[in-house]
């Protein structure tokens, strides 16, 4: 998904800009025996709150530890700004920065600390370490919640007309032609942010991996293809049968992501593929968005085998080039600790599960929180392809607009992202291509 990764990722922790700064700085302990770390995280209003949370909380209960941060742009501005000063040798003491494929691109043997066997991963729950992990090493620790890529649903309107969550698509379509025929929009489309039209693609790959256990790793081969991969072929047709039964919302192609999350909330629309980390700021607003809104994966064609695709959170690194190690590891184990995870969800209502040991959601989490956490219960989730595959076609969201739009049949836009996908991967010189 190049595409808009750098705009889903914000969408996933949803844009704004803060500071936070302390007295003290210096590699050395200053005159009171204070020592300063340096920390740059995100400028997003999630990634903030969280980050805020996080190093008041820290400080709280290390006050010989001093934490100054600072902000970096969104976008592949922040990217650049990550890169540069990683490779200058000026990186701040630890950083936020993305999970997964993006990873690599930072050269993280030569610019980040190697936590392998560190006792900072001491809470981290194993199934998030092979984000964080290139060449066999460990280098960040989970930073935020899960986020959950499915459908988003309104409860109240399943109740209303005595729905059943579905476990295919056939199910799903069933629900679709009730909801319509009750008045209500069934499925949400918001083409005019272009990126959210990627979400049945991107969110169906834990159907992709049940079919075809070994497709990311062939994908990157370039063994594997969109197009003659049924399984993988199946969110491009999604994305054709809703259009083409008439279930989108009326303007589609002009509506915004805010106006779809409004009309889900509202219930005048039933279903939206769409991301569980865009909900909590819509709670000051619309406070009914805890409870009414909830969470499905994506419907395949086994029922014994639905479940859900994940984002994994961004992680938090420490830059090789820091001067207080020890300080900085500490800070770490706090962030990836029950404790660090208290103070975030006091701060920051969770839209998922932690990746942290002994971390449990409040009572009164979102719902879609608890719907993700029923589905990882149940060994039922697969990471976004993303955290798998460094190749993301950056032509995808232009792709699933026209074959959302009916513009473009399925299996023409699959073979258009394969295409799409063999110049980034030759651009990367991966092997295969």
């Amino acid at each position: 998904m190049k595409t808009s990764h750098r705009a889903l990722a914000a969408a996933v922790a949803v844009l704004a800009t803060a500071a936070l700064t302390s007295c003290g700085s210096g590699s050395e302990p200053a005159a009171n025996g204070t020592i300063t770390l340096t920390f740059m995280t995100g400028s997003d209003q999630s990634t903030v709150d969280t980050s805020k949370a996080l190093a008041n909380a820290f400080m709280k209960a290390n006050p010989t530890i001093k934490i100054e941060m600072e902000n970096q742009p969104g976008g592949s501005e922040g990217d650049n700004v990550v890169k540069t000063r990683l490779s200058t040798g000026e990186m701040t003491d630890v950083f936020w920065y993305n999970s997964g494929s993006l990873l690599q691109a930072l050269n993280p043997a030569q610019t980040l600390v190697d936590l392998t066997g560190d006792p900072v991963l001491a809470n981290v729950q194993p199934e998030y370490l092979p984000v964080v992990t290139q060449a066999g090493k460990v280098f960040g620790v989970p930073a935020a919640t899960l986020t959950g890529g499915g459908i988003l649903y309104n409860r109240k309107v399943y109740e209303r007309l005595k729905l059943e969550v579905p476990k295919t698509w056939a199910e799903f379509m069933a629900n679709n032609d009730k909801i319509k025929a009750a008045g209500i929009t069934p499925v949400i489309s918001t083409f005019k942010d272009t990126w959210t039209s990627q979400i049945f693609v991107l969110a169906d790959f834990h159907n992709v991996q049940a079919a075809v256990p070994n497709f990311a790793a062939d994908y990157t081969a370039g063994k594997a293809k969109f197009a003659t991969t049924p399984a993988a072929a199946g969110g491009f047709q999604h994305l054709a049968d809703v259009h083409a039964k008439g279930h989108l919302n009326k303007g589609f192609g002009s509506a915004t992501l805010d106006q779809g999350l409004k009309m889900l909330v509202e219930g005048k629309g039933a279903h939206y593929a769409m991301l569980s980390g865009l909900l909590p700021p819509l709670l000051s607003t619309y406070p009914q968005t805890a409870t009414d809104v909830g969470l499905f994966g994506i419907p395949g064609t086994d029922p014994e085998r639905s479940g859900a695709t994940v984002w994994e959170p961004p992680a938090i690194y420490i830059a090789k080039t820091t001067e207080k190690l020890d300080a900085a590891k500490k800070f770490l184990a706090f962030v990836a600790s029950p404790a660090g995870t208290e103070a975030v969800t006091a701060a920051v209502q969770p839209s998922g599960p932690y990746r942290v040991k002994g971390s449990k959601l409040p009572e009164d989490a979102l719902q879609v929180a608890k719907d993700l956490q029923t589905y990882i219960d149940q060994g039922a989730t697969a990471p976004a392809l993303e955290f798998l595959s460094p190749i993301k076609g950056p032509s995808l969201e232009q792709i699933t607009v026209a074959v959302g739009s009916g513009l473009t049949p399925p299996a023409e836009g699959a073979a258009q992202y394969d295409k799409d996908v063999e110049k980034q991967a030759k651009q990367l010189g991966l092997a295969g291509w």
